[in-house]
Formats: structure tokens, sequence, C-alpha cells
């Protein structure tokens, strides 16, 4: 039955062997999305008892009743159940069993044969689940299950329609995310907790240098030239970037996704449709919910994006998200990789799927190199081992960085034969790199023309897979600012005293590949056309097959560059933080409070021209209590932005640990960015689920304000500081402190303001 077969002694045939290699054929690499509802409109003692379902995949308990997963109560006579089966478990055996609530009394298993879905099919037939209690006595409820086949690139691409002030039904407890749940209390801001009109007073020095930096400098240094003797020092001490192996995952090989195209939709449309919405991967509307009063929203675990729909073309798909520029507080409508960061990639390819190459291609002051940065940022934190090659800095190291246009001309046999050289160099390096154990590498040049391509694709045979990503802009506004930006910032002309001159010679250069580029035709490609300019844009990609290769084109289609200002903050002093328990859901402390009502003081004159702000929390009191005053923005509840679940030891102290658990307190120590509490999280398992956040935070045009906890936002600084996975759980990040995170076209830049000691 495959690598997910059933053990339980209890298991049956149903025949379903004999149809799994032609069902795994058809599925072409997908995964399986499984709904789970029990109903019993007579039950009386569903109070007493709680519905599980356990099975044959770890992701359902391996059979361990204790590891089985908890339905949730969806109303007073059902109950539902989510989950993304992993591609190694294509068969899954299952049975509902029935936990009691107030006592060690064991589990009751229903009865019958194990129940079975095979390549997204139930095997035999639907059947009530009976439940024999005490006896004689016999429990039945009635089965609901539906299982769709899902790409993984639907997966990451899967979205959640929200309305204003929609509350989605309740999963693991809680709605995942709801809207203005907070109390909007009056900001009560005294002349005790008032701050001084200027900001700038409480400004503190941030950690690192916030400097404008060329993104180019800050990409792999250049190994071949500086075994060569070619490499200078100032250029080693701009490389600061290095190869980050923590936590690195694999990648599995799904169906190819041939000939797609996502319409980005222009924001000044903003989605006003009311009605259902119905996809494979988000759920569907029940007659059972809207018996019991229910908004109707049927969502599984985390948020998500804008989904892809099949358009009238066969070949073309595009977003069916709508924007309404007239609705106020609305919800963000997209939000992340909500099953696929729960799905990991474990199966091998060929050994040359083992290793990814994104190949740029793209005209001059395009956003390669800001795109290219971008993209490894991610892929670093979400623990892929990634690094960024910039052929520039090797041209640079290698012919000196003062070469006139003529040096790029098509017709120039000496400096096409060198602008190859360094080409080659850089492909070198990143092979070499991969062979040692890399993963991702960006290789970032002009590309632009197929014979330099098919170079690069030669050069990779039978060692690494290449993926063209080509940045196409028409907006002349927009090249026009890159243009000034790249002779500002760039070391072809740090030498040139002249901006007039720079700024011609530059424009010369751009003629010169204007002349002779050639689009991307050929191989797996990507194409981001007009995706720059936060109006909108279009996604065309060729060829594109994996998991990984999925969720890089699901982060590009969420990405821009529309300057815009993200504030990160602790939640005010807690109870538990004054008696120095861990976890908990405690209220603020008196301090607390000041330091909410500061901190709205602080919101309402940094964001006074930012009505389009919105103030995000997690689910837990202090969070919700430290944005209470703040007043005039929509605030937005995440579960996955409450703090790392500690399990058992939840709401000890670490004294309490280190003498009841010793063993835990020294393996915590040793290595706390893998360490699991005993039934809780690990600072991974954070990184994971914050992956939707992550994702709504790079597609949000208005500024942010996220008030959370010191582990998660330990976690998110580190993605946009690029900090290593193996540091994350050792950043510093005070009480009563915001960082304000400046994203925009330059980069990204830090600030930080302490309100309070």
């Amino acid at each position: 039955m495959g690598t997910g077969a059933s053990r339980n002694p209890d298991s049956s045939s149903h025949g379903g062997e004999e149809r799994e290699g032609e069902n795994l054929d058809q599925a072409g690499g997908g995964q399986l999305y499984v709904s789970l509802k029990m109903v019993n409109y007579k039950l009386q003692a569903a109070d007493d008892v709680s519905p599980h379902v356990y099975g044959s995949a770890p992701l359902v308990g391996s059979w361990d009743p204790s590891k089985a997963l908890s339905m949730e109560r969806e109303s007073n006579s059902m109950w539902e159940l989510s989950f993304v089966v992993p591609p190694n478990h294509e068969t899954l055996d299952f049975k509902f069993l029935l936990k009691p609530k107030y006592s060690n009394a064991p589990c009751v298993v229903e009865e019958g044969p194990n129940r079975q879905l095979t390549g997204g099919t139930l095997q035999g037939d639907a059947r009530s689940a009976l439940f024999r209690l005490n006896g004689d006595e016999v429990f039945e409820y009635q089965v609901f299950i539906q299982a769709d086949r899902v790409s993984p690139f639907d997966l990451a691409a899967s979205w959640r329609a929200y309305h204003e002030n929609l509350q989605p039904s309740t999963v693991r407890g809680i709605p995942d995310v709801s809207i203005n749940s907070a109390p909007e209390t009056g900001a009560e801001n005294g002349s005790s907790v008032s701050l001084e009109l200027d900001l700038e007073h409480y400004v503190v020095p941030a950690p690192a240098a916030s400097s404008l930096i060329y993104a180019a400098n800050m990409t792999e240094t250049p190994r071949s030239l500086t075994h060569a003797g070619v490499f200078s020092k100032h250029e080693s001490s701009t490389s600061g970037l290095q190869s980050h192996k923590d936590g690195g995952v694999l990648s599995d090989r799904p169906a190819a996704i041939k000939e797609m195209e996502v319409m980005v939709p222009d924001p000044s449309n903003v989605y006003s449709g009311t009605g259902m919405v119905e996809s494979k991967s988000v759920g569907t509307f029940s007659p059972f919910q809207k018996q019991d009063s229910h908004r109707g929203l049927f969502v599984d675990r985390g948020v998500g994006s804008p989904r892809l729909v099949k358009s009238a073309s066969a070949t073309t798909f595009s977003t069916d998200l709508k924007l309404d520029s007239e609705a106020k507080n609305a919800m963000p409508a997209a939000a992340g990789a909500v099953a696929a960061a729960a799905v990991a990639d474990q199966l091998l390819g060929p050994k040359e799927d083992r290793h990814l190459a994104i190949v740029l291609v793209g005209l001059p002051a395009r956003g390669k190199t800001f795109t290219a940065a971008k993209l490894t940022r991610y892929l670093r934190w979400l623990g892929h081992d990634t690094k960024h090659f910039n052929v520039g800095k090797y041209r640079r190291l290698k012919h000196g960085a003062n070469q006139a246009a003529d040096f790029f001309r098509g017709d120039n046999p000496e400096g096409k034969e060198a602008r190859n050289e360094v080409a080659a160099l850089a492909m070198d390096d990143m092979i070499a790199w991969m062979q040692e154990g890399g993963q991702v590498g960006i290789f970032d040049a002009t590309n632009s023309t197929r014979e330099r391509r098919n170079m690069l694709m030669k050069m990779a045979e039978g060692k690494c897979k290449i993926i063209f990503l080509e940045t196409i802009c028409n907006d002349e506004r927009i090249i026009e600012r890159n243009i000034r930006l790249k002779i500002q910032q760039s070391p072809d002309y740090a030498e040139e005293p002249d901006y007039e001159a720079g700024y011609q010679d530059f424009k010369m250069r751009l003629d010169n590949y204007e002349k002779v580029y050639e689009p991307v035709q050929e191989g797996s490609y990507i194409k981001m056309i007009d995706m720059v300019s936060g109006q909108g844009g279009q996604i065309q990609v060729n060829n594109i097959s994996g998991y990984l290769p999925g969720r890089i084109v699901f982060f590009l289609v969420n990405t821009h560059l529309t300057p815009r200002p993200i504030l990160l903050t602790r939640h005010g002093e807690s109870r538990d933080n004054v008696r120095g328990r861990i976890g908990g859901d405690s209220g603020v402390s008196d301090t607390g409070e000041i330091y909410a009502k500061k901190l709205a003081n602080f919101v309402e004159k940094r964001l006074k021209n930012e009505r389009a702000a919105s103030i995000w929390t997690s689910t837990l009191q202090r969070t919700i209590m430290t944005a209470s005053s703040i007043v005039g923005f929509p605030k937005i509840q995440w579960r996955a932005l409450d703090e790392i679940n500690a399990g058992v030891c939840d709401g000890m102290t670490y004294e309490e640990i280190k003498k009841n658990m010793p063993e835990e307190y020294d393996s915590r120590k040793k290595d706390k960015l893998r360490y699991r509490y005993p039934r809780g999280e690990s600072y991974l398992d954070v990184i994971q689920r914050l992956e939707p956040v992550i994702i709504e935070l790079e597609r949000q045009r208005a500024p942010v304000v996220v008030i959370s906890h010191q582990a998660v936002l330990r976690a998110l600084y580190a993605y946009f500081a690029d900090r290593p996975l193996k540091e994350i759980p050792h950043i510093e990040m005070p009480l009563h402190t915001i960082i304000e995170i400046q994203m925009g076209v330059t980069g990204v830049q830090e600030k930080r303001y302490k309100l309070m000691d």
C-alpha cells in the first residue's frame, strides 16, 4: 500500500493495492487535501467526549491514539477537520475515535474496518461512524469525507477571501484570522504616558548598520577570482552574506506546470463581491454550516493567498481576486503558502533536480538584482541553502569598474568575450558550491541573448536544474527611477564625478543591450511583467515542476517595491513576564498598560497620514490588550503570530524546567533553534507557520504594525534583516521597543524607538 500503508490490526484491503499505482500516475505528484466532518443532531453527551482522527500517516498519529488529531467543534452538532497528506502517503488509512474530556478512560474507536483513501478516492462504501460505549450504548455520527487532488503549486497559491468583519469558522479552537475583534476603547493618553512630538527623541541605535548598501556588493564573494589573487579588500568588507545550511529542505517532483499566466490585479480595484467561495485547496460551503447559522466560509489551517483558476484558455491561468478602493478596514485578501508550509519536501529527484539555479534575464535597470536579493533572503529564511552570484561583481573585479558603454556593445568581440568569461567564472563557482551541498543558486546578470543562455544551460547539464527568471518593465517612469538609482549607487559610476555624464553613459549601455536583447522562449522560465510598479502585472510560467519552484513563483506573485514601513513590537510587559513564566495567556501588567497607551500615542503620530495602515496581533490577551488603546485602524488577529508553544513547559519558569526537567533544559540550551518543547514547538516550527505572515507583509502596500511575542518577532526580524537561522533564537528583542522596517526600492532599512525602559 505504499509508504503510508496501515499497520492497524483492523485493516482490510478494500482492493486498494491494485489501483494505487494507477492513481499515483494520474496524480502526477499532487498532494491529497482531506476534509472530514462528523454530524450528530441527537447526541446529548457531546460535552463529555471529543472526536479525533488517527491513521497510518504521521500527520494523523501513525495509529497512536495519543497523537490523534482533534476535530474542531463547528456547531452544537458538527465537528470538522481538514489537513494535507504529505506526498509519500498517497494511501491513507484512518479511523475516528472518541476521547473522554474529563477522565482518563480509554479512547473509544469506531467499529468496523479502517477507512481508506487511495489517490484521493474513498475505498469501499461510505458509512456512518458507530461507537459502542458502556456496553450496549451506541453513538452514531453521520460522516462526510471530501478528498481532492491538489498540486503543490495550487497549495502554495491557495487563498482565503474575507469580507469586512467576516469571522471564519474556527480551526484548532479559534479563528485563524479575525478582524476588529479587539474592542475600540478610547485612547487615554494622559500627560504621564504621552510622547514628545518629536519621535526622533526615542530613537536608539540599531544593532546593525542600516545605511544604503548597493545590493550587488552584498552578493557572493567570487571565489575563482579570490584564488587568482584579484580579490580586493574593499569588496571583501561589503560581501557580508554567508551561506546558511541550517534546516535545509529537500524538494519533491510534482507534475510540471505548463504555460501558465498569473494576472496580478491593480490594487486600485478592490474585492467587493459577495456570495460563496469555492476552491479545492480551501474548502467549500456546506449545508450543515448554513443550518447552524455560520457565515459559511470553511477554512483549513492558516490563511491563504490569491488562488489560480483556469481561464477560458487551456494554457493560461489568472487570479480571480478583485479589489475595491472604497472598502475600508478590509481584511488583506492574500496571505501565504498555508498548507504548503506544513508539507515537508520529502522526495529526491534526479541528481540535477536536487540543485536549482535561478538565472536572471532582463535589460539593465529592470530590478533584477533587487528581485534576486529578496528571493535569496526569503529562501534562506525558509531554510534552503541559497547564494546570490552577481556577474557584475565578477566583471568589476576582473576587468575594473570603469568600463565605458562601448564595452557592452554586441559588436565588440573583446567586450563580449570578457563578459562571457566572467559569466562562466560565476557559473563555475555556483556549480562548485552546489556540489559541496548548496541547494539554490541565484545567477544575477542580464543574460540577454539566447547564445549566453545556451552556454549556461550546457554548463549546468547534469549538475543543476535551471529556471530562467525574466524581469520585464514597460513603465518608463520606473525605468528612469532605476537608472538614476544605478548612477547614484553602482560602483560602475563611483569614480564618475559628473552625474550627467554617468547618466548618458548608462543610457548608451542600455541601448547596446536593447539592440541584441532576445526574450526567453526556451527551457523552464518565469516572466515577471510590470510587477515592480505595485499597480498590477503578470507572471508567465512555462514548464515549471517541483514544490520549491512553485513556492518561488508564489512569492514572486506577491512581492513588489512600493515603499512602506512595517513596525514590529512585543506586547507590553505581561503578568507572566513579571513572574518569569513562559507561555501562558496572562494579561498585561500595570507597566504593560502604560506601554499600550504610549504605543497608541506613537502610532497616532507616526502613521497620522497613513489611514490605510492596519494593526496585527496574535490571539493572546497580552497582544490584544497592548493594541486596545490604538484607534482608527483595523485590527487583525493572527493565530500564526501566537508565541512559540512551550508544550508541557507552558507556565513554568526556566528554573523550574532546569530543576524538574534537566534533560530538556540541557537539550534546549545546546540547540535552541531545533529544540522542540515536549508537545510544543521549535523555532523551526515557528518559522514554518510564519510564512503566510511574511507573504502577506510582502504583499501589503500600506504600513503594518505587528504586535507579537519574543520568539515570533525574532523570526520575523531575521527575515527582514537576512540573519542566519542559527542566530534567530539569540536575537535581542527588548520589551517596549519598536523596530521600524522600511521596505522599498532601495532595500530594507531599520530604525528603533525605545518608548520605555
